[in-house]
């Protein structure tokens, strides 16, 4: 099954994903310059928000897994000396050569699931106590942790490793192919990069005493409506999830939370400065059992207009995906199990084949049981 999710989400000023120079993110799209969201910055978004972690299978992203494991091994009362040789030899174990450091790093960033760093943790113990010194640990090579590579083909990944992917140059983990595709953002419109100028004022400064401003400074924002889109595989979702005892109650509890963190959730780039929290003005869900995915972007190659007395922006870019989708289903007619639409704000925009709901919640229940097979 594919389900495939459209949003379009109207900001105010923000810079919500920063570029190289502070600015926000842009790209060419249609011959004009549009706002952009990297993809990464949208996955990042969603799976650390609240309402992700809520399923209770989220991964961590980091290369201080040695520290990691060594706190927990002064937990469990291993010797200090011996910890701290054991933290040198897991800086090798995410790199191919297994070439180790002494700053407690690996040389890559690894995605990791909670129950694999408990495996390692009880690997490294195993091996320590197999040794039964420090002398002996000493002799082992960061390559020679073989229960661990064993591991790699039983541990269970958790959701957003399983939703998002994982590469890595380790024999210690194991590459996942990822069940989700997501676009970058870009904006239905052309658009322009602004600045603001501001200054702070020194709250003891007195009549009399130097003028002007205790620091001045600028920086870059835009104010975009951006189309989203993403596609799940849910058979490779489920795939990739095998190892895990509860799979079934983990993708009950996934899908949703998921859906509802792409829809609550925004990036944080700068949030303290502009405070951009919205929510979309449309959700539209998919679902297919052929599995040939469609962004309806190309809606918008032509930009929606921003000049005139009346723009309604919103509005215009929700009218235009109505009537591509219209267009493609006419033009390749391309099987859908079931399309739900979501707009409250302009609740009579609608593709023709397509099921209106008034609440996002209702939507959300819908696509479920499309996911099970029911209803469609």
């Amino acid at each position: 099954m594919l389900i495939e999710v459209h949003m379009l989400k109207n900001y105010p000023p923000v810079n919500l994903n920063r570029d190289d120079s502070g600015a926000p993110k842009s790209c060419f799209f249609g011959g004009v310059q549009r706002g952009r969201i990297s993809s990464q910055c949208l996955k990042r978004s969603w799976r650390t928000s609240d309402v992700f972690k809520s399923v209770g299978s989220y991964g961590i992203r980091t290369r201080k897994l040695p520290e990691l494991v060594a706190d927990r091994l002064l937990e469990l009362g291993v010797d200090p000396e011996i910890v701290e040789e054991a933290k040198v030899k897991l800086t090798g174990i995410a790199n191919k050569e297994g070439s180790t450091t002494n700053d407690g790093k690996t040389a890559q960033i690894v995605f990791y699931s909670k129950e694999e760093i408990d495996r390692v943790v009880i690997r490294v113990q195993e091996a320590i106590d197999a040794d039964g010194d420090l002398k002996t640990f000493k002799k082992r090579k960061a390559k020679e942790f073989d229960a661990m590579k064993a591991d790699a083909k039983i541990s269970p990944v958790s959701a957003d490793i399983a939703l998002f992917g994982r590469m890595v140059t380790s024999e210690y983990f194991m590459n996942v192919d990822a069940s989700m595709q997501v676009a970058h953002a870009i904006s239905t419109h052309a658009v322009n990069r602004e600045s603001d100028y501001y200054t702070a004022m020194d709250d003891l400064l007195k009549a009399g005493e130097e003028s002007g401003a205790g620091m001045v400074g600028d920086t870059d924002y835009n104010s975009c409506c951006y189309y989203e889109y993403a596609s799940i595989d849910t058979d490779a979702l489920a795939e990739n999830l095998k190892n895990a005892p509860d799979r079934d109650a983990v993708m009950e509890k996934l899908i949703p939370a998921l859906l509802q963190a792409m829809a609550y959730s925004n990036p944080s780039g700068k949030q303290n400065t502009f405070a951009g929290q919205i929510m979309p003005d449309l959700v539209m869900i998919e679902c297919k059992r052929d599995k040939i995915p469609l962004s309806y972007v190309n809606a918008y190659e032509i930009p929606v207009p921003t000049w005139g007395s009346a723009p309604r922006i919103v509005e215009n870019s929700i009218r235009r995906l109505a009537e591509h989708v219209d267009s493609m289903d006419d033009a390749y007619g391309l099987p859908v199990l079931a399309r739900g639409w979501f707009a409250p704000r302009y609740a009579e925009i609608k593709p023709a084949s397509c099921e209106a709901y008034a609440k996002f919640a209702d939507l959300i229940k819908a696509c479920m049981t499309w996911t099970r097979g029911e209803g469609v």
